[in-house]
């Protein structure tokens, strides 16, 4: 089993990076470019990863009470992660994501993995940063 994670902190009050973070129709614009989730009968949804074109069926759960998000793989248990957010005053927020995989075909090593981990966070920032108006729609 490999675990990565990762932290950032954003300029934003916790409850709009969760709410950014959360939006399950709008994951894409700040999950690794290679991913896409299209939305099932909650808590399930369809990863499709375009490295080996193939769609996994998964469970994405937001608790806004815990500002934690968690997801894994349903069927093969492959993999889990959950993204937890902390304000830490002055209407600034700590992000932290974490990967756990539980196959070794699955792991793409600490490099890729870690890299990902940080893309994905600063595209969540920007999305964040990109004003109310962009969470509006």
């Amino acid at each position: 089993m490999a675990e990565y994670e990762r932290s950032r902190t954003m300029p934003a009050q916790p409850e709009r990076v969760f709410d950014r973070a959360a939006d399950v129709g709008r994951l894409d614009a700040w999950l690794p470019d290679a991913l896409h989730v299209r939305p099932q009968e909650p808590p399930a949804v369809t990863v499709h990863e375009d490295r080996s074109d193939e769609d996994t069926s998964a469970l994405l759960r937001a608790e806004r009470d815990q500002m934690r998000i968690e997801w894994g793989t349903r069927e093969q248990g492959s993999y889990a992660g959950w993204l937890q957010v902390a304000g830490i005053g002055s209407g600034a927020s700590e992000v932290t994501v974490h990967l756990s995989f539980f196959e070794d075909s699955h792991d793409p090593g600490e490099r890729a993995a870690c890299a990902a981990l940080d893309s994905s966070l600063e595209r969540l920032e920007e999305q964040v940063r990109g004003g109310a108006q962009d969470l509006s729609g």
